[in-house]
């Protein structure tokens, strides 16, 4: 398997697997605990690995959404509690997941050593949310490492994406329009950008640079580590 068949393979696995959490009725009665609703649990606790800072800069490390809408939620939720402990309890809330579904999952140690190899090659410059997240611990117990490494790698692989958004001239705003198109209104982008030919053929450019970048990290995979985070990665798709 070619390293690039392998970042094919789990981008969407990993996708569904590292955002299951967010808004799962167990995440959210722990955000409703701390008087926080689904919005602004997902912000403070995606964004708090980011320490106490303005909006402007979760909204550099999200991208996508209307800045106004950032300095809203992170600013009223950073009110109730402070950021790095509600990335924490966030984070708890993924590792809970993890064990409840994961627990008799075969192959997760495999999947998760080659996910820490990954992990471990990135370079994390110019990816702020990834770099956040990657300084956090990582669970003792496979199934809670497992979601982690989920997690760690969606965040790379997102991060990376919005540096190549970027750098193909493309607005955030508009790439989110071309992949979601009836999410614009969510994000804050109401009514949502027009949307290009040009605009589509960018997108397509930054999924290509995107790949290239995160290349080199993940050839540091040999023919077991590759086929060990594929499995796993799909596996746990399949198992949530």
């Amino acid at each position: 398997m070619q390293t690039i068949d392998v970042i094919h393979a789990v981008n969407q696995p990993l996708q569904s697997v590292g955002a299951s959490f967010y808004f799962d009725p167990a995440t959210l009665a722990v955000g409703k605990e701390l008087g926080l609703d689904g919005f602004r649990w997902y912000v403070l606790g995606r964004g708090g690995v980011l320490g106490d800072v303005e909006a402007a800069v979760v909204h550099a490390a999200f991208g996508y959404f209307h800045p106004a809408i950032v300095d809203r939620i992170w600013t009223s939720a950073a009110e109730t509690m402070a950021p790095r402990d509600a990335a924490r309890r966030y984070l708890g809330c993924a590792h809970d997941l993890g064990r409840a579904r994961f627990d008799d999952v075969d192959g997760l140690d495999g999947f998760v050593e080659a996910a820490r190899r990954v992990v471990e090659a990135a370079d994390d410059a110019g990816l702020a949310l990834f770099a956040g997240l990657r300084a956090e611990p990582w669970p003792d117990d496979t199934p809670a490492a497992a979601m982690h490494a989920a997690i760690l790698l969606r965040e790379l692989r997102g991060s990376v994406h919005l540096v190549a958004v970027v750098a193909e001239g493309l607005r955030s705003e508009i790439a989110h329009a071309i992949k979601r198109p009836d999410d614009t209104g969510v994000f804050g982008w109401d009514p949502a950008p027009a949307v290009t030919d040009a605009d589509r053929a960018a997108l397509e450019a930054a999924e290509e640079r995107t790949n290239r970048i995160l290349s080199p990290w993940f050839e540091v995979l040999d023919d077991d580590g590759r086929r060990a985070l594929v499995a796993g990665a799909t596996a746990m798709a399949e198992a949530g």
